[in-house]
């Protein structure tokens, strides 16, 4: 789990929704977009006004990406509340 505060949000290039796409096509790693897992859940503060769960693939590549990653905290699974934004759904 990651958070993104107010001013990280306001950057579109912190949506891995419009981000990781592109830069899988450039680097010729399209073969990871069947293993991406990226939900997101609106946080409860300015300082964590968004929060990203990201299975290790995603948060390996939005790492290589150069993008900020402020942890939160690690969970096996995100909550039924979050909503899948980008990738492949969950699963075992």
């Amino acid at each position: 789990m990651i958070s993104q505060n107010a001013v990280e949000v306001q950057d579109i290039q912190n949506s891995p929704a419009v981000s990781m796409g592109p830069h899988l096509i450039l680097s010729g790693q399209t073969r990871l977009l069947t293993t991406l897992s990226v939900y997101s859940m609106r946080g409860d503060s300015r300082e964590r006004i968004r929060i990203l769960y990201m299975n290790a693939t995603a948060l390996r590549i939005w790492k290589e990406m150069g993008r900020q990653a402020t942890p939160v905290d690690a969970r096996h699974r995100p909550p039924n509340t979050a909503s899948l934004s980008f990738g492949v759904p969950f699963s075992e």
